[in-house]
């Protein structure tokens, strides 16, 4: 498991720079976009590793982050309701990358606590 090793350790390594932000009571706006901005390139992080784990490990091949998630699904990594958050994740992931909206953005920071969460028990899952 070499190459999604490290790709799991880079996005542990991003993830905890999320949650440096994620858990914040009353952000900033300079906060806010930070902990946004950090999302985008944990995401990023965490859909490559999880691709690089199933290309290695189950044989599966994934190009794209919805087709990765619904991959690991299909092999049990995620149940089905988390499944769901992880598409929406990819959904607001898209927004934020080809948009800037300030109502968006409150919105989002509030869900970034349970992306951070999912993303992090998806990265365990993958080394056990």
């Amino acid at each position: 498991m070499g190459r999604a090793l490290e790709r799991i350790r880079v996005a542990e390594k991003a993830l905890a720079t999320l949650a440096e932000l994620v858990f914040l009571k009353d952000p900033s706006p300079v906060e806010r976009d930070a902990a946004i901005q950090r999302f985008e390139y944990t995401f990023e992080a965490f859909w490559k590793a999880l691709q690089a784990y199933l290309r290695e490990v189950e044989g599966l091949e994934g190009a794209s982050p919805k087709r990765v998630i619904r991959l690991a699904r299909e092999v049990g990594l995620l149940e089905e309701e988390e499944a769901r958050l992880a598409l929406g994740m990819v959904d607001d992931r898209n927004l934020t990358v080809h948009t800037y909206n300030e109502s968006l953005a409150r919105a989002l920071f509030l869900r970034l606590p349970e992306y951070a969460r999912l993303m992090e028990q998806v990265l365990g899952r993958l080394q056990r």
